[in-house]
């Protein structure tokens, strides 16, 4: 039987009614680890089997992006300072807008800057929600319970936790030692119960779950869970991460690298609820938000990111991504303030130090900056021809070109008219006289071995040999 078969076989009796109405399955012990060795083959690029079994979409009535820049974030880039955490917390507040849809956000708890600052954060009230992370140990579940009894006495509420479960037997017989998949997971599950049984709200990182052996150990895993969270009457979250960015986002790909399939295992086997499931993306194969948004339409709630997808490798799913996701498939941004994407990207570059591509998408300098003299004369014509939405209005960056060799008279056109703030008529026409006129002088610059865009301060000047009037810096 070949792989694709088998995967087909297997998931259709896993998910037939009468294995979904059977008791808890067991996790099922393994002498030898299962890697998925046909799938992942290391010396080659990760295979996709098809299994060929379309699974039903299922968008959430609500749906909800959740952060980890202070958590996932952070492990990537130099710790921040309490000072620019709390910036940035602010940011996420007016991100979130009134309806609260980036509804968390999680901090370590190892250093008395980390309690310092989710204590500011938490004095700042509304969303997003502020939460722990730890990993999964008894010493960090006590550290959790007194950090959240110390704030509690201040009337700051620190109520739920996240906690690293791995489930792929990469991390199982690995990262652990070969304990074993059963004490590797019985113990996570006590864990849990001990968070639970402190009256807080537990949120488990299956991490690795795109290398896991589902149903042997993730399917019994969450049952057991959802088992826990049903005799406490408290949630328990679960967070299903694409550790190493080898998820897609077909549901035809045999599992465990759809994230369909196991977005719908996890509603349907697993008996998740919509809003107790959160997707966690990576962008190691330039999937990650095409997986997200794949997890929100076959039925996970939540879906996490940082912002400017700053994380691990090739970053995390990145924040201001799942904001327009979300306005696609809601018809609204439901409150998000938009414009404060460019002032995350901004703060970043202007006072992280950090090197922010420029044609990174949304928040990158040339994401709203054409160069080619036949996209400027599109816009000349119709200013939507080549910009997906109005940057200005959402981003609060105006649509710009850059002067090039290839900018032509419709560029130069569209940048006076862009200098002069007029979007609408009348507007300068690319057969205007001072239009040829600086398109010669362009032309020469670089004949004579200019090799970069002519600045603005460039421009300037160009135009103020013509024009014979001073023109102030301001008005670019």
């Amino acid at each position: 039987m070949d792989r694709a078969t088998h995967a087909q076989r297997e998931f259709l009796s896993f998910v037939r009614k009468e294995a979904l109405d059977a008791p808890d399955l067991e996790i099922l012990e393994a002498q030898e680890p299962t890697l998925h060795k046909e799938i992942f083959p290391w010396t080659k690029a990760p295979a996709m089997p098809l299994d060929n079994v379309a699974v039903p979409t299922e968008v959430p009535g609500e749906i909800w992006i959740t952060d980890t820049t202070f958590r996932d974030g952070q492990q990537a880039r130099e710790p921040y300072t309490q000072d620019q955490m709390v910036r940035i917390y602010r940011l996420l507040q007016r991100l979130a807008g009134p309806d609260r849809r980036i509804s968390m956000t999680e901090f370590f708890l190892y250093t008395r800057r980390d309690v310092d600052t989710i204590r500011e954060c938490l004095r700042l009230g509304g969303a997003p929600k502020v939460t722990g992370w730890i990993r999964a140990s008894s010493q960090d579940v006590r550290l959790f319970a007194e950090t959240s009894r110390d704030l509690r006495k201040e009337g700051l509420a620190l109520d739920e936790v996240g906690i690293l479960t791995s489930v792929s037997d990469y991390h199982l017989f690995y990262k652990y030692g070969r304990k074993g998949r059963k004490e590797a997971l019985e113990g996570y599950l006590k864990l849990v119960e001990q968070v639970l049984d402190a009256g807080f709200a537990a949120r488990c990182h299956l991490e690795d779950s795109t290398r896991s052996d589902v149903f042997r150990v993730v399917v019994p895993f969450v049952r057991r869970l959802m088992k826990l969270a049903e005799a406490h009457g408290t949630p328990v979250v679960i967070r299903y991460p694409d550790t190493v960015g080898v998820g897609v986002p077909w549901d035809v790909v045999a599992l465990p690298r759809s994230i369909p399939k196991l977005t719908y295992v996890l509603r349907h086997v697993c008996g998740v609820p919509a809003d107790w499931l959160e997707f966690h993306g990576h962008q190691d194969l330039h999937l990650g938000v095409a997986n997200a948004t794949s997890a929100w339409l076959y039925g996970a709630a939540r879906n996490n990111g940082t912002l400017l997808g700053i994380g691990e490798r090739a970053g995390n799913v990145p924040i201001e991504a799942l904001v327009f996701m979300y306005a696609g498939l809601r018809g609204s941004f439901d409150g998000m303030d938009t414009r404060a994407i460019t002032e995350v990207a901004r703060l970043y570059e202007d006072e992280l130090g950090h090197v922010h591509p420029e044609y990174a998408p949304i928040t990158g300098r040339n994401f709203a900056v054409t160069r080619a003299g036949v996209h400027a004369d599109g816009v000349l014509k119709n200013i939507e021809m080549y910009l997906p939405f109005d940057t200005e209005s959402l981003l609060g960056v105006p649509p710009r070109v850059a002067i090039t060799p290839y900018s032509g008279a419709a560029g130069i056109a569209f940048w006076l008219n862009a200098r002069n703030g007029a979007r609408t008529d009348p507007q300068i026409e690319k057969e205007d006289p001072l239009v040829q006129r600086l398109a010669e002088d362009v032309r020469r610059i670089f004949e004579d071995g200019r090799m970069t865009s002519l600045t603005d301060r460039e421009m300037r000047s160009l135009l103020a040999k013509h024009t014979a009037r001073e023109v102030h810096p301001s008005s670019a």
